[in-house]
Parts: structure tokens; C-alpha cells; sequence
């Protein structure tokens, strides 16, 4: 395994530093760089930093997906198509701007209008599909 020493004045990288372009038609020669930190206790002092290089089949799905996550995506289009016309709404944006201040304060509630709308939309999805 590979050791990172970083310069004095960085004191941690952590995250992607490039990415793959998977649109490119360049992808299959392109690499991710990922850079990880460890805050935790490790017995060798100063192995707490790693890089790992990645290609493109190291970052490519190899299944297909699942009916469960299908089913998901489909929930989270719905949703979300929902949620952008009810913020475009102009005949309901005051009973929605009231229903949020009003549940924001609450324990569990959604502290952005924007989470609100989609627990909303999402809870209305659901009774229509019974789930």
C-alpha cells in the first residue's frame, strides 16, 4: 500500500481530486484519483492518509439493476417532477409557505421549504401507490 506525505501547510486531502468524464469517448484511458483520510486511532503513525487510483471498470455498473431499484428510481422522477411544479404553483405557494412555518419548529420537521415539499409530494406518492 501506497504512503501519502502531504506538504506542511495541507493538512488533510480527502475526496476525488479528477474524475472520469464517463461522457468523453476518451473514458476508458482516463483515471479517478481518490484521496481518503482517517481520523481514527491507527497503529502506524502517519498511515492515516491514502490515494487509490481507479479506472473506469472499477467505477462502472456490472449488474443490472433490480426491480427494488427500479421501482425507486421511478418513486424519485415522480417525485421530484412533483415537487417542481408545486414550487412553481402560484395558488398554493402561501398555504405551503404557512404549512411550513408552521411544522418547521416541530420535532422531525423538514428545516428547508424545499424538504418540506418533498416529504409532501413523497407522502402523497405513496398513498396513491400504497406503499
Amino acid at each position: 500500500m501506497a504512503k501519502v506525505e502531504y506538504a506542511d501547510m495541507i493538512k488533510t486531502v480527502s475526496g476525488a481530486l479528477t474524475k472520469i468524464n464517463k461522457k468523453s469517448p476518451h473514458a476508458v484511458d482516463q483515471k479517478m484519483v481518490l484521496a481518503t483520510h482517517r481520523v481514527a486511532e491507527t497503529q502506524n503513525v502517519g498511515s492515516c492518509n491514502r490515494i487509490y487510483v481507479r479506472g473506469l471498470s472499477s467505477v462502472t455498473r456490472t449488474s443490472d439493476p433490480t426491480a427494488h431499484e427500479l421501482e425507486i428510481r421511478g418513486k424519485f422522477e415522480a417525485v421530484a417532477k412533483a415537487v417542481a411544479l408545486r414550487r412553481k404553483d402560484l395558488m398554493n405557494i402561501s398555504t405551503d409557505q404557512a404549512n411550513f412555518l408552521a411544522q418547521k419548529d416541530q420535532p422531525g420537521g423538514k428545516k428547508t421549504l424545499r424538504a418540506y415539499l418533498w416529504k409532501v409530494c413523497g407522502d402523497a406518492y405513496d398513498a396513491q401507490h400504497g406503499n
